[in-house]
């Protein structure tokens, strides 16, 4: 097709082209297959078929070099020939001198030639005479390989090797230019698929981690709500901000924290946690802060607070809300400037400790009543995590009940399973409780099990006697159980509702009717079950004074 298009282009004019305008055709042809698209291969076999229609060549050889010298690639100018036998008929002698001198060699008969040998088989025929032409293709100031060619003649060679070897060079200096950019882009393309490998693995890598890390902290569940809990907490364990855990009781604050220290630069450092509900004040601060020897009565040796053993590591501080507003002053002290005395000590302490807190309380309106201090809530409140609850999770219910049961057969040397009527009843129960809830449901049912696998009809809500019921009963707006034959009363109050008085005229009434406070109180207390909040309805009081006069009249609340 090139030689018709190149036959035609010098029909078109009187007289034969000269040298130079075939040259110059020629030029612009191949640069226009070398830049065209095409893996090099291609384009370069392309190239050597054109270079054949402008000269009078018999075979031809592109040799491209890798770093180290040795062959990257060879392309022949026919598919008849054999790149690589012809290239090892090629004088290595010959071929060393254009590589190092970078200067074309031409011969115009490789029979007088000492470089060349005299077999030439892979040439053409034999008894015939031949002619060589080799150029270098450079990249830059570097030789990337050769380009060779060889013709054959009968009365004489070529009067115009110099021509020739001229085109050559024209030719292998885009053919240079052309390896360079197609290296260039290949070395691109295989670093770019090492990048996606690499982050592929990281990827995996950081999944199989934070599977691992789950693992070892006994966080189970795979919805989609407790993910974006983990990746928020794998972010923010990199930093030592300080972190408040919120959310319901029951939904494993203290599990969340002790993944956030595992997940932390500190894991080697200790872990501490304390439960600020479960102790008074003056007890929480020499818990916290420690205290000299003879601060106080029973204080026969220094101890150390939590403070000094948390140091280097992390302070979980569960049921931060609960703490008196006294209290939280000390705390406030702690956090901003990072020391503290121990009590009945004067030596000031500092210590380098990452604070994670956790509540069930809204403290947000604790703040806006003004029992919860708002410079403290803003120290404990740098990074919040919610967790949600069992209910906004329900695919892993069965991942968490399993688990429950696995534990309870080890404790128990039992093969107790569950069976899917079993997991749908779990599926549709409310859980107030939460993980907790679930867990204690699961253990009781095993418990109380006849067969080897649990069934729907094992569960107390089939038999009359959900125990999640009195949850419902004391907290306003929790969901019933929806499991089929589930007898639990919905959280239904049909009883009338009058506004809270404050003004202290339900209790004068009263004293009016012969009634002393006290008796009025357990009266109420007893008719509504020792609910507080149904008594404080009864009563006309708010939910606070009612609270206020239990304690104030020292009434047991009987725990059912």
């Amino acid at each position: 097709m090139i030689e018709v298009q190149t036959a035609a282009v010098f029909e078109q004019t009187e007289r034969p082209p000269r040298r130079m305008e075939v040259a110059l055709y020629g030029i612009y042809e191949i640069s226009k297959i070398l830049c065209g698209p095409g893996d090099l291969h291609s384009i370069l076999t392309t190239t050597l078929g054109v270079l054949k229609s402008f000269l009078d060549m018999g075979n031809g050889l592109i040799a491209l070099l890798d770093a180290e010298g040795g062959v990257d690639m060879l392309v022949a100018a026919s598919p008849d020939t054999e790149a690589k036998r012809y290239y090892e008929s090629l004088p290595e002698k010959a071929l060393g001198q254009i590589v190092v001198t970078e200067i074309p060699l031409a011969v115009n008969n490789v029979a007088l030639d000492s470089a060349f040998a005299w077999e030439t088989s892979a040439w053409g025929q034999q008894g015939q005479n031949f002619s060589f032409l080799g150029v270098p293709i450079k990249d830059r100031d570097r030789v990337v390989g050769t380009l060779t060619i060889d013709r054959t003649w009968t009365v004489r060679p070529s009067a115009h090797l110099d021509d020739d070897v001229r085109f050559l060079k024209m030719v292998a200096n885009l053919i240079g230019q052309t390896v360079r950019l197609h290296r260039l882009v290949t070395r691109d393309r295989e670093r770019m698929l090492e990048d996606q490998n690499r982050l592929a693995k990281e990827r995996e890598g950081a999944d199989a981690g934070s599977a691992r890390a789950r693992r070892s902290v006994g966080i189970i569940g795979e919805s989609r709500s407790i993910q974006a809990v983990l990746d928020k907490l794998r972010l923010v364990a990199r930093r030592d901000s300080t972190v408040l855990l919120q959310g319901e009781s029951g939904t494993g604050k203290e599990l969340f924290a002790n993944a956030l220290h595992d997940l932390s630069p500190r894991r080697g450092g200790p872990f501490i946690k304390l439960n600020c509900a479960a102790l008074p004040e003056s007890v929480l601060e020499s818990e916290l802060f420690g205290h000299e020897k003879g601060a106080f009565t029973g204080a026969i040796v220094q101890r150390k607070g939590r403070f000094e053993l948390a140091h280097g590591g992390t302070l979980f501080l569960d049921e931060i809300g609960e703490i008196s507003p006294a209290f939280q002053a000390k705390l406030l002290r702690v956090l901003q400037e990072g020391e503290f005395e121990r009590v009945g000590g004067s030596r000031t302490l500092k210590v380098n400790v990452r604070l994670v807190t956790a509540t069930n309380r809204n403290l947000e309106d604790a703040v806006a009543k003004g029992t919860f201090r708002a410079d403290l809530y803003y120290r404990i409140n740098v990074v919040p995590i919610y967790l949600p609850p069992l209910r906004d999770r329900r695919e892993d219910i069965p991942l968490l009940a399993n688990e429950f049961l696995r534990r309870f057969n080890a404790d128990n040397d039992t093969r107790l399973s569950l069976s899917p009527s079993a997991l749908a009843v779990l599926a549709q129960c409310y859980f107030p409780g939460n993980i907790r809830e679930l867990e204690n449901c699961i253990r009781r049912t095993a418990t109380l099990s006849h067969g080897e696998k649990l069934i729907d009809r094992d569960f107390a809500c089939r038999n009359d006697g959900c125990l999640s019921s009195v949850l419902w009963k004391t907290q306003p707006g929790a969901q019933p159980c929806q499991a089929q034959g589930c007898s639990a009363p919905a959280p239904v109050d049909r009883e009338p509702r009058p506004a809270p008085r404050t003004d202290g005229s339900a209790m004068a009434e009263l004293h009016r009717a012969g009634k002393t406070e006290h008796e009025s109180l357990i009266e109420a207390m007893e008719k509504c079950g020792w609910v507080q909040a149904k008594a404080a309805r009864l009563l006309g009081l708010t939910p606070r004074q009612i609270g206020y006069a239990v304690r104030k009249y020292g009434i047991e609340i009987p725990k059912f």
